[in-house]
């Protein structure tokens, strides 16, 4: 990495709406805007990304959307203004074109290089500008590794799992963000990869706990995807849907890892998924391999989760921030990941994991 970055000949300029800022400032004047701090994920790829960058001597500053567009979209047009040399963008709205577009706007008007991450932009945003990229999952996959996982799972322990003894395993599904990209492949690809596991192994698909459901999910309504969401309506769902009235929730599939902590919170307060010996587990699947997702995975506490590789984004987006200032391509120095042929795009492969 260093000697990528050893061919920043840009000056480091000083700039007065700083939230965090990484590097002595040697080189460079790299602003990234992150979606929001709390976010679990967002923060490992945040601290890795950091510690790069400050060990390439590079001036970075971090701003937090704190969930807001607004909010975003003003730190932008604020950096600009200071005299960014790369704008680093984890967009807050995904839903729409608006946001990126307009981001992509005052990047463009300004001449400054754009990585969106992470929350994907579509592909006429990025080839909207030949200075724009895009670095993050391909967002189905998720969803279907973690429906082949479920599938796997349940077909190696399905009577162990069919607590209501009815040849049926009922679930839940945590849904993160309504109109995210990545939320709505997760919910869809993980109950059709897992239904076609288990029918090709002779047995019936998933059940939705409430078959009068036409949605088939419940999301965070506030858009976070968190662990408070999930533990309110594990909560609340568990004093209707128990072993005593023998219809009993017997998987539970989070769209991440901070969901998949808040029901088995919630789980566990009701006795379930406390890790002791004799405690019966309920199986519970999300995304992302937090390190307390894997802790919990460790205790027993929690099935599995699909690996977001952090410290792989935060390397994608060092080496094309290092194109970015010294000039090169944006995608120059990445040909070791996949690139879509549509658009800028640099995908990062996700992986199951069951613990070490």
């Amino acid at each position: 990495m260093k000697k990528i970055f050893s061919l920043f000949l840009v000056p480091a300029l000083l700039a007065s709406c700083v939230l965090t800022s990484c590097g002595s400032g040697s080189t460079g004047d790299v602003h990234v805007f992150y979606y929001s701090y709390s976010d679990t994920y967002i923060s490992s790829v945040r601290a890795a990304l950091d510690g790069r960058l400050r060990e390439a001597d590079v001036k970075a500053q971090s701003y937090d959307g704190a969930g807001s567009q607004a909010n975003q979209t003003e730190q932008v047009q604020t950096a600009v203004t200071k005299g960014a040399k790369v704008l680093v963008v984890n967009v807050v709205t995904t839903g729409s074109d608006d946001a990126a577009s307009g981001i992509v706007s005052l990047a463009k008007g300004a001449d400054i290089p754009v990585i969106f991450f992470n929350r994907e932009v579509s592909d006429e945003v990025v080839s909207s500008y030949n200075k724009c990229l895009f670095i993050g999952t391909d967002a189905a996959e998720a969803g279907h590794l973690q429906g082949d996982m479920i599938g796997d799972y349940l077909t190696e322990n399905y009577d162990a799992c069919d607590l209501n003894g009815d040849g049926v395993i009922s679930y839940v599904m945590f849904m993160g963000e309504m109109g995210n990209k990545e939320a709505t492949y997760r919910t869809q690809y993980s109950v059709e990869n897992a239904n076609a596991k288990l029918t090709s192994a002779g047995r019936p698909e998933l059940a939705y706990y409430d078959p009068s459901s036409a949605d088939k999910f419940l999301p965070d309504r506030d858009g976070k995807w968190s662990a408070q969401a999930a533990n309110e309506y594990m909560t609340t769902l568990l004093t209707s849907y128990n072993v005593s009235s023998g219809n009993m929730i017997e998987l539970v599939i989070c769209n991440n890892d901070n969901m998949a902590e808040g029901a088995i919170s919630a789980l566990s307060a009701a006795g379930f998924n406390t890790g002791e010996k004799g405690s019966v587990t309920i199986p519970v699947f999300g995304v992302d391999a937090t390190s307390a997702a894997r802790d919990l995975i460790r205790s027993g506490r929690m099935t599995g989760t699909v690996r977001q590789d952090a410290a792989g984004m935060a390397r994608a987006l060092a080496i094309a921030i290092g194109s970015a200032l010294s000039g090169k391509d944006l995608t120059s120095g990445l040909s070791d990941y996949a690139i879509d042929e549509a658009a800028a795009k640099v995908r990062i492969h996700y992986s199951a994991y069951f613990g070490e």
